[in-house]
């Protein structure tokens, strides 16, 4: 007997994001797309600047107005088309359906409002609980995440708490309603190693037990590794290689994704760390075509157009924007 397929929670079609620099718009995003599955984690992983934590804000309809939009796209969260959606609805669908880890909890959580409270407004707002329900749910929600002491603590201030504890607090603000889809936006950033480690094992227990669709953030190939089931590279706002984990590991074939994994440290060999020359340029100097080709050592003429997002011979489920490599 055949398991029938999770059906995806998060799906994301030809999503171009714009930026707001000196009076001209520019792609930050360019035609991403990709589905997420019920109990799947893609982990979407790149360089500062290339667009993942862009990519997530335009998902939650987070993008200040003045400054970026989505030009074009379409966004669906467990069947809802967020872009169709008024504003309530979208404020309605962030924090209950929807909802997302911030990369850093102290500059995200309140310094002047209780954790209690922080964890309560959600459940108050979405779930219409009175504040004694409420604060009853935050209390069972520490204990979930595995804040020791949850009765008395609830009662503290951010800066009371260690940042995994912190981080725990954001994890039981993202998922106070039962989230169907989950961003995590480099939620070990800053966590040394034994804490990011607990703080991966709550995730991956808590998705299995409720099939959540995880989009992870990070830029550290370990935790997608051990974490994740398939990978998106992207550079300079567009996916340049996107793959099952496995698969990506064994063969990393987009020579930015090749560069990040020879940069990674690894434990069982001794060899000098390579550096991948330069930086991600800023969007008015991204160059047309190619947006890696200012830092390739395998760039060639046609490198100035774009290329097409192609599956490699013989691996339907493995992607490679490169003219060279995927030749």
């Amino acid at each position: 007997m055949t398991t029938e397929p999770a059906p995806d929670l998060l799906t994301v079609e030809g999503l171009t994001t714009q930026i707001r620099s000196g009076g001209t718009w520019y792609d930050a995003v360019r035609e991403v797309s990709f589905s997420v599955a019920g109990g799947e984690t893609l982990a979407l992983v790149g360089e500062s600047g290339c667009g993942k934590s862009l990519t997530a804000l335009s998902i939650m309809g987070l993008l200040a107005p003045k400054v970026g939009r989505v030009a074009s796209g379409a966004i669906v969260v467990d069947g809802t088309d967020m872009r169709a959606a008024s504003e309530s609805q979208r404020e309605a669908m962030r924090g209950d359906r929807l909802a997302m880890i911030f990369q850093e909890p102290m500059t995200s959580l309140n310094p002047v409002l209780t954790i209690g409270f922080q964890i309560a407004e959600a459940l108050r707002r979405h779930r219409g609980l009175s504040k004694a329900a409420a604060r009853e749910k935050a209390i069972a929600l520490l204990e979930r995440v595995r804040v020791p002491s949850a009765a008395e603590r609830i009662d503290a201030y951010p800066h009371q708490f260690s940042g995994g504890m912190r981080q725990r607090v954001m994890i039981a603000m993202a998922l106070a309603c039962s989230p169907r889809v989950l961003i995590a936006d480099e939620p070990t950033t800053a966590l040394d190693v034994t804490i990011q480690a607990q703080v991966l094992a709550l995730l991956a227990d808590i998705q299995r037990r409720e099939g959540l669709a995880v989009l992870l953030i990070t830029h550290n190939l370990g935790v997608v590794a051990s974490v994740a089931d398939r990978v998106m590279v992207m550079y300079g706002g567009d996916v340049v290689e996107s793959a099952p984990v496995r698969a990506f590991f064994a063969r990393p074939t987009h020579p930015y994704a090749e560069g990040l994994l020879k940069a990674m440290p690894r434990v069982d060999r001794v060899q000098d760390l390579a550096a991948i020359p330069g930086t991600v340029p800023t969007l008015p100097e991204m160059p047309e075509g190619c947006r890696f080709q200012g830092r390739c050592s395998l760039r060639q003429e046609r490198c100035r157009e774009r290329p097409p997002l192609v599956p490699l011979a013989g691996a339907p489920d493995h992607a490679v924007r490169c003219w060279v490599r995927a030749a």
